[in-house]
């Protein structure tokens, strides 16, 4: 099972902001996307799980046109957090996390024991099975990326897509998010802007500029001092970490 864009395009207003994308999330592995603001990362994962229509190209579930699926067949499949999330501040934890359940469920359909093993798989799997009652405008920002993450759980996905899932938290936070998506058994899509996160998570780094792809490989290969400097117009030093062994970057203030 894989989640795949070939020769992808997408433009709005006259301006062409996914440009001939071709990428493959590989199955059960974290795919990190990353690229100047602008570069077309939002946009082009909104077009992987379907959010948006592609002008050219295809994007392909299991080989298969996406387009060719119904909405409720990709939703039980692939599954969405976006960077800011609209829910209603007079709603729980279990509330949000609930409505993973909609893809399974008819207008009039009664919850059933399927649906409430996944509402208590989800929680149990972010630690906020014991938040579940625990009102949505009373938790930190960690604690409501933790709850969109297990309402995107509660689907069931094989795919998870994540925009920006640090923004706006504090470095704990940040490792807390992206340990739990790594350490989840699904294939992940991650849009990301520190390298560093990129290059300590994710097993393949897809680097995006002006819409088009630069490059996509493991960290190692594709975060190096002369491609980041020729994308993002910054000096940078890149050496392993000594705690992971992974690219570390640092940058050169000259």
């Amino acid at each position: 099972m894989t989640l795949a864009a070939r020769d992808v395009r997408w433009n709005a207003g006259g301006r062409m902001i996914v440009d001939g994308v071709t990428l493959a999330a590989a199955p059960g592995r974290m795919l990190g996307v990353v690229g100047p603001n602008g570069s077309g990362k939002s946009s082009l994962l909104r077009l992987l799980c379907g959010l948006r229509n592609v002008g050219s190209g295809v994007v392909t579930l299991d080989g298969g046109n996406i387009r060719d699926l119904p909405r409720r067949a990709i939703a039980r499949r692939i599954a969405s957090v976006e960077q800011h999330a609209g829910t209603q501040e007079n709603v729980t934890v279990e509330d949000v996390v609930r409505l993973g359940r909609t893809p399974y469920r008819g207008a009039l359909s009664p919850w059933t024991e399927a649906d409430e093993a996944a509402l208590e798989r989800a929680l149990a799997q972010v630690g906020m099975d014991l938040r579940r009652n625990q009102p949505w405008a009373t938790l930190s920002g960690g604690e409501r990326q933790r709850t969109q993450i297990a309402r995107a759980l509660a689907q069931e996905p094989s795919e998870l897509i994540l925009d920006e899932p640090t923004n706006h938290l504090d470095v704990r936070h940040q490792l807390d998010v992206l340990s739990l998506v790594r350490g989840l058994s699904i294939t992940s899509i991650v849009a990301l802007h520190d390298l560093n996160l990129a290059a300590l998570f994710c097993d393949e780094v897809a680097i995006l500029n002006e819409g088009r792809l630069v490059r996509s490989g493991p960290p190692a290969a594709v975060l190096t001092a002369a491609l980041i400097q020729e994308v993002f117009g910054v000096h940078a030093e890149v050496h392993a970490s000594e705690f992971s062994g992974r690219p570390h970057i640092e940058y050169r203030l000259d």
